[in-house]
C-alpha cells in the first residue's frame, strides 16, 4: 500500500489474506478467544484498519496504547437498523461506502453529542468485484429460469418462516432453484436447511450451496430471492439483475433506529432493484419473477443510474482508501 508495510491480522486460519505472498504484507494468525482479547487490548500500532463491528462495545476493546482505528464497511446496508445503535461510535475514522453512511453517522453524532469522526468518501470493493467479474447468465429463450434463494438468517428470515413452502412453489413452477443459506443459519438453525434438503435434495433442478466463496450461483442465476440481506443490494447493483424481496419483519439489532428519521438504505432501495412480495402471497412468486425479467435493458439502465448516486468512487475505491489510510498514518508519524 503506497510503499507501506502492512501487518495483516486474522482470526481465521483459512483466511487467504494470510498467504498473499507479498514482502510488504506481514501475516499474523491470532485465533479467537482470550488471546485475541489480549491482542486487541495491548495492540501497539499507529493505525488499525478493520471491518470489525462494535469495537469497544463487546469483548474486543480499544488498546491501552494510542491507536487510530479506521472502520471499512463490508456491506452497503445502513448503520442504524441492522447493527446496534452504538456499533460505529468508537472508531476514529470511517471509510464510507455511500452518501447514506455519512448522513446516518453525522445525524447520530449530532443527536447524541458524540465527537465527530473523520468520514472518508471511500466506496465498496465487493460491488466493483461483481461488476468486473460479471458474466451473462444463459439466455431465457427456451431456457429454464434459474432462481437464487439467498436470505439472511434468524427466526424471522425466509428459510425459517416459509423456506420449504417457497422452494416447493418455485420447483413446481418449473424453475431451477439454488439455495444459498447464510452461514449463520447452518450454525443456529441447521434443521431448517436440512428439512428443505431432505425434501428436495434429489430433485434434478435443486442445488444447495453452502460454500461462502462460491460465485457461480450469483453469475448464472437470473433473479435472487432474499429478505433483508445485504447480498440483495450486491446482486442488484453489482450484477444488474432483479431481486424479489419477501417481506418478512426487518432484521434489526437496534430498537431505536427510527429516531434518526432516515429510512435505512436496505429498505429504501428494495423497490428500485426489485419487487416486494408479502409472505401471504408467495404462491404468486413465479408470476412476479417472470414479470421482473421482462425488460432487462430497462432494469440495467435504472440500476446504473441508482448506482452512480449511491456508491462513492466506483471502480477505484481501493486506491482512494489506500491513500486515505496512508495519509492518516503519515500524519500520526509526523506528529510524534
Amino acid at each position: 500500500m503506497l510503499g507501506k508495510v502492512v501487518c495483516y491480522v486474522s482470526s481465521d486460519e483459512t483466511d487467504p489474506g494470510l498467504t498473499q505472498g507479498s514482502a510488504s504484507i506481514l501475516p499474523f494468525f491470532i485465533g479467537a478467544g482470550l488471546f485475541r482479547i489480549i491482542f486487541f487490548h495491548t495492540l501497539q500500532a499507529d493505525v488499525m484498519l478493520t471491518q470489525l463491528l462494535d469495537l469497544d462495545n463487546l469483548d474486543l476493546k480499544r488498546s491501552v496504547h494510542p491507536v487510530h482505528y479506521i472502520h471499512m464497511f463490508h456491506s452497503m446496508v445502513s448503520t442504524h437498523m441492522a447493527d446496534r445503535a452504538d456499533s460505529y461510535d468508537h472508531y476514529d475514522t470511517i471509510l464510507c461506502a455511500g452518501p447514506h453512511h455519512i448522513r446516518e453517522i453525522r445525524k447520530r453524532e449530532s443527536m447524541h453529542k458524540l465527537k465527530p469522526k473523520q468520514l472518508i468518501e471511500h466506496g465498496y470493493a465487493r460491488l466493483e468485484q461483481l461488476i468486473d467479474e460479471h458474466r451473462e447468465p444463459p439466455e431465457l429463450d427456451g431456457q429454464i429460469i434459474h432462481v437464487l434463494l439467498a436470505p439472511s438468517w434468524g427466526e424471522q428470515s425466509i428459510l425459517n418462516l416459509c423456506g420449504e413452502e417457497l422452494s416447493a412453489i418455485l420447483l413446481e413452477a418449473g424453475f431451477r432453484l439454488t439455495l444459498r443459506p447464510h452461514f449463520q443459519t447452518r450454525w443456529n438453525t441447521p434443521e431448517v436447511i436440512d428439512r428443505i434438503v431432505h425434501r428436495f435434495g434429489d430433485h434434478p433442478r435443486f442445488t444447495l450451496v453452502e460454500e461462502m466463496s462460491e460465485s457461480d450461483s450469483l453469475y448464472d442465476s437470473q433473479v435472487m430471492i432474499t429478505d433483508w440481506s445485504g447480498a440483495g443490494i450486491d446482486y442488484g447493483l453489482g450484477l444488474e439483475k432483479p431481486v424479489l424481496y419477501i417481506d418478512v419483519p426487518p432484521k434489526s439489532r437496534n430498537s431505536t433506529y427510527r429516531e434518526l428519521e432516515i429510512e435505512p438504505f436496505e429498505s429504501l432501495i428494495r423497490e428500485s432493484i426489485g419487487v416486494i412480495l408479502m409472505t401471504e402471497k408467495i404462491a404468486t412468486a413465479p408470476d412476479v419473477i417472470r414479470e421482473l425479467l421482462e425488460n432487462p435493458q430497462q432494469f440495467r439502465e435504472q440500476v446504473r443510474s441508482l448506482r452512480r448516486k449511491s456508491v462513492f468512487n466506483l471502480g477505484h475505491s481501493a486506491k482512494v482508501g489506500a491513500i486515505a489510510v496512508a495519509r492518516i498514518a503519515d500524519e500520526i508519524a509526523d506528529g510524534r
